[in-house]
C-alpha cells in the first residue's frame, strides 16, 4: 500500500476527535501537541541545543488540563512565568545548559502546544462544531491549490532561500483556493442555522490563505536551519506531526482571533 494512504489511515482517528469534540478533542489535541513538541525537541538537538524537555512536556500537560471553554489568561500566564522562573535557574546549577536551551524549551510550548490549543478553543465557541472546520478547510485547500497552481503556472520564486519550489503564482492560487473554499463552506452552514454574515467566511479564508503559507514557510525555515527534510517519519508519506500540521497551526490562531475580536463570538 502507498505510504501516503497508510499515513492517511494514521490521521483518520483525528478526524473522529473533531466530530466528537469536547474532552475527546481536547486530550486528542494534547497528545498531538506532545508528539509535535517531541519532534521539535528532537531535531534541534542536532544543533547542540539541549531543551529541557521534561519542563516543556509538563507545561503542556498542565496547560491542557487547565484549559476550559476559554483561555484563563491569569492561569496560563502564571504557568508560563513560573516555568521560565524555575528553568532559568538551571544553567546556574548545571552549566551544560544555557539561555538558548531555555528559549527553545519555551518556544516549542508556545509554537506547538498553544497554537494547537486554538483548535479546541474554536470548537468550544458558539457554532464551534462548524467553525472549527474553517481551520482545516483553509489549510487543506490553500496547500492543494497552491501546489497545483504553482505546478501549472509557477515561474517567479516566492521565497527561494526558505523553500525553493514555492512560487508567487502558487501562493496567489493558494490564497484564492482558501478564500473560495471557506466562502462556500460559510454558505453551506448558513443554511444550517449559523447566523454569521457570509462575507466573514471569505475574509477568514483570505486571511488564512496568507498565514497558512507563513506557517508552511516557518516550518521550512526551521528545517532548513537544522538541515532536515522532515521533522520525523511518524506519518508515512507525510513526515511528522509538524510537517502535516504546520499551516494548520497558523490557521487555528487566525480563525480563533478573527471570530473572537471581529465577529465577537
Amino acid at each position: 500500500m502507498n505510504n501516503r494512504y497508510i499515513g492517511a489511515l494514521i490521521l483518520a482517528p483525528f478526524i473522529i476527535f473533531l466530530f466528537l469534540g469536547g474532552i475527546y478533542l481536547k486530550y486528542g489535541i494534547m497528545i498531538l501537541s506532545l508528539l509535535g513538541m517531541y519532534e521539535f525537541y528532537k531535531v534541534v538537538k542536532s544543533k547542540n541545543i539541549q531543551p529541557i524537555t521534561v519542563a516543556g512536556y509538563l507545561l503542556c500537560i498542565v496547560y491542557y488540563i487547565t484549559l476550559n471553554k476559554t483561555i484563563d489568561y491569569r492561569i496560563s500566564f502564571f504557568l508560563l512565568i513560573i516555568t521560565v522562573f524555575i528553568i532559568m535557574c538551571i544553567p546556574v546549577l548545571d552549566t551544560d545548559y544555557n539561555f538558548i536551551d531555555i528559549s527553545i524549551t519555551i518556544l516549542a510550548f508556545l509554537y506547538v502546544a498553544v497554537f494547537f490549543s486554538f483548535i479546541v478553543l474554536v470548537n468550544n465557541k458558539t457554532y464551534g462544531n462548524y467553525l472549527v472546520w474553517l481551520i482545516f478547510i483553509s489549510s487543506w485547500l490553500c496547500d492543494t491549490t497552491a501546489y497545483y497552481t504553482g505546478k501549472a503556472f509557477g515561474k517567479r520564486k516566492l521565497c527561494p532561500k526558505v523553500s525553493p519550489k514555492k512560487t508567487i503564482e502558487g501562493s496567489m492560487g493558494g490564497m484564492l483556493g482558501s478564500t473560495i473554499a471557506c466562502g462556500v463552506f460559510g454558505y453551506v452552514i448558513n443554511s444550517s442555522g449559523v447566523s454569521i454574515p457570509l462575507y466573514h467566511f471569505f475574509l477568514i479564508g483570505a486571511t488564512c490563505g496568507v498565514f497558512c503559507q507563513f506557517g508552511d514557510l516557518t516550518a521550512s525555515s526551521i528545517k532548513r536551519y537544522i538541515g532536515v527534510k522532515d521533522y520525523s517519519n511518524l506519518i508515512p508519506g507525510h513526515g511528522g506531526i509538524l510537517d502535516r500540521f504546520d499551516s494548520i497551526l497558523f490557521a487555528s490562531v487566525v480563525v480563533y482571533y478573527y471570530i473572537t475580536f471581529v465577529i465577537g463570538i
